[in-house]
């Protein structure tokens, strides 16, 4: 839960049904995650999670409530870190914060530190799987877990990112005065990272082995931010080309939409590597 409103409806609900509601807190750490401002999440200044000063009311709201069974506390600082230190300064505050806890007479089954962990969208074929092991073995070290207490994480896009590429066709070409201009059919509508997060995907021409020029790769949506990449290095491509978007795994299908019309891609499942 992130809010004392939130907890207040959830106690209301509970006592409809005449249940008690494992709850764990979600508290903003104030932990920089050195990422993209929109996919920061653990700062002051962000909408997410319960400030510290605000848990002695949250407890005493949980106290009385007699329908919600606090097990744990929860955490996520943002997305796509790759300073792994972020993650050092997290377990700092996370074992700061289980002490107060136990002053105040509660101890904790659970701990969730929320996910975060950065793939490589540079090089996703040099690197296809995310840092797992560094990762981890930052948490052993740092975060000692007591008896009868569970660690738990929550690594999607680390998982889901590679596995996917957005497969999309050139539909032409287009002469800038100063720059070229790849226009394929697929759009901010299908993978709004570009857009939304001025984002970084490899991407690579399946169909061409012709030498390397350089490209604006764009969609065909009316809008100046349906830019997939700019000044990007690829093989000469021509009409009917075949262009894969890499490392879409993740915030692509999900995230599409029908904007300006246009249809949800379909999707192609493979096991095949």
């Amino acid at each position: 839960m992130e809010s004392l409103a939130e907890l207040e409806v959830l106690n209301q609900l509970a006592a409809g049904r005449g249940k008690r509601a494992p709850v764990a807190l979600r508290i903003n750490p104030n932990v920089d995650a050195h990422t993209h401002h929109y996919i920061t999440t653990g700062l002051n200044e962000n909408k997410f999670g319960i400030n510290e000063q605000d848990l002695p009311a949250a407890l005493r709201m949980i106290a009385g409530s007699g329908h919600i069974n606090l097990i744990g506390i929860h955490f996520h600082i943002g997305s796509q870190i790759t300073d792994l230190s972020s993650f050092e300064d997290l377990c700092v505050k996370v074992l700061e914060l289980r002490e107060w806890f136990h002053t105040q007479g509660i101890a904790l089954p659970v701990i969730n530190v929320g996910g975060g962990l950065g793939i490589n969208y540079q090089h996703p074929n040099h690197c296809p799987v995310a840092d797992f092991e560094s990762y981890f073995r930052l948490f052993e070290k740092y975060l000692k877990l007591e008896e009868e207490q569970t660690l738990h994480f929550e690594l999607g896009r680390s998982v889901v990112a590679p596995c996917g590429s957005l497969i999309t066709r050139v539909v032409y070409l287009k002469e800038g005065i100063q720059k070229k201009f790849l226009i394929v059919d697929a759009g901010m509508t299908d993978l709004i990272r570009p857009a939304l997060y001025q984002a970084f995907h490899h991407i690579e021409n399946i169909s061409s082995e012709r030498p390397y020029t350089r490209y604006d790769v764009v969609g065909p949506i009316c809008e100046s931010s349906d830019v997939f990449a700019q000044d990007f290095l690829l093989n000469e491509s021509q009409r009917g080309d075949l262009i894969a978007i890499r490392s879409a795994g993740a915030y692509g299908e999900t995230m599409a939409s029908t904007y300006n019309c246009r249809e949800i891609p379909a999707s192609r499942f493979s096991d095949n590597i």
